[in-house]
This record gives structure tokens, C-alpha cells and sequence, in this order.
């Protein structure tokens, strides 16, 4: 069974959230303190997390970034907080979703799906690749590792499943319109900015200099080329 944490600090959210959840036949733990939530969240016994920024003792922020030390499980942030500035700090600390309040359920229980089904699948194809080898560069699909000559580096999981895609389909330029749909979902209502703010931070992890990238190219005015 699919265990959700929900880590909101007001009830009546919480349990709007977690009634659709559990209608889907996903079990469902609340949280109302950011942190206990934090402790639930990096346990490890969830596939997924849905948190509020703004909560008692421990900020969503925070909850972010522990659970991006160790763990590449889905991360969806349900705020009230509207202002862009937000949203990309959210998505920065390796959030895969963005939802504001006010919601639609309907909406809400989709983009859950979209992002477990992806998550699943884009691990499940990893699993089967077995080892991606580039010039230095190796990912270790069973481990979900990432070394460059020798060095792991740490990504998000998003990070990892847009390096991922890339690596696999080198020499191919994609807008980043079709890295959007195929890395974060066509259920996604985020906008390309989120592409080039992850590619960004890929490159600073991956790459010897950074502004002069080795393995993902720019191709101005069509997208991005993993270069083999």
C-alpha cells in the first residue's frame, strides 16, 4: 500500500487532503507539527510527502532540505504562499510540485498520482538499465548513484531523473517543453523555468566548470543536448 505523510498545520486541510487520499486507497498519517513531521518525513516508511511551508517549530524549508539529504521520494508542497519567489525557492530545495491554496481536490489527488506513477516508473526503468557510462560521468541506475571520476556527487531525485533522461537519449536536442512533460509529467502545471533551474544545478554538481558545460549542452533557442 502507498503511505502519504501530510504535514499541514491546519486540521481541516489536512483532512480534506487525506479523506481524497484515502478514497484512492493510499494510507494516510498527519502531521499539524512541522517538527514531527521533519522526523516522520525522514524515516523512510513514505512513498511520498506532502508539506505546507508554513508551520509550527519546523518551516516546510527545513523539512525539504533534510528529507533532500538522504531521500529521492516524491515532494509536493501545498501552500499558501503564492508569490514566485516562493515556489522557486521550493522547487530549488528539490520540491517536484507546487500546489496553492485554494486547491482542487480533484487536482490535488492527480498530481499525486502523476508523481508516484513517475517515480515508480522512472525508477523501475532505471533498475532494468543497470549502468550509464559518459566520459567520467557514471549513474549506477540500481543505486540511483552518480559518481564523476570517482567522485559521488548528490542530487535531488528530480535532478536525478532529468540527468537520467538525458543520459539515456544522448545527441538529441529536447525543448524544454518535452523535458517537462517527460521528467516532472504532463499533469505538471509548472513552467519551464523549472527545466533550466534544475539543469543549472546539475551542472554545478557534474560539471569541472560549469559555465562551459561538458555533458549538457545549450542549444540556444531549441533546448538541451547530453553531448556523449
Amino acid at each position: 500500500m502507498i503511505r502519504v505523510l501530510i504535514i499541514e498545520d491546519d486540521l481541516n486541510i489536512a483532512e480534506l487532503e487525506r479523506d481524497y487520499l484515502q478514497l484512492n486507497g493510499y494510507h494516510v498519517e498527519i502531521e499539524t507539527d512541522g517538527t514531527a513531521g521533519l522526523a516522520k518525513a525522514v524515516s523512510g516508511r513514505f512513498d511520498i510527502v506532502v508539506v505546507d511551508l508554513m508551520l509550527p517549530r519546523t518551516d516546510g524549508f527545513e523539512i525539504l532540505r533534510a528529507i533532500r539529504r538522504d531521500h529521492e521520494i516524491p515532494v509536493v508542497v501545498v501552500s499558501a504562499k503564492t508569490e514566485d519567489i516562493d515556489k522557486i525557492r521550493g522547487l530549488d530545495l528539490g520540491a517536484d510540485d507546487y500546489l496553492t491554496k485554494p486547491f482542487s481536490p480533484a487536482e490535488f489527488v492527480a498530481r499525486i498520482k502523476s508523481h508516484l506513477k513517475r517515480y515508480q516508473r522512472l525508477r523501475g526503468d532505471a533498475e532494468g538499465q543497470g549502468v550509464i557510462l559518459h566520459r567520467g560521468l557514471e549513474i549506477n541506475t540500481a543505486s540511483r548513484q552518480v559518481t564523476v571520476n570517482g567522485r559521488e556527487v548528490m542530487l535531488t531525485a528530480k535532478e536525478y531523473d532529468l540527468l537520467v533522461f538525458l543520459a539515456t537519449h544522448p545527441n538529441v536536442v529536447f525543448t524544454k517543453d518535452r523535458l517537462l512533460d517527460a521528467v516532472w509529467g504532463n499533469g505538471y502545471f509548472g513552467d519551464t523555468a523549472t527545466v533550466a533551474v534544475h539543469v543549472q544545478k546539475i551542472r554545478k554538481k557534474i560539471e569541472a566548470d560549469p559555465a562551459a558545460p561538458v555533458y549538457i549542452e545549450t542549444i540556444w533557442g531549441a533546448g538541451y543536448r547530453f553531448n556523449s
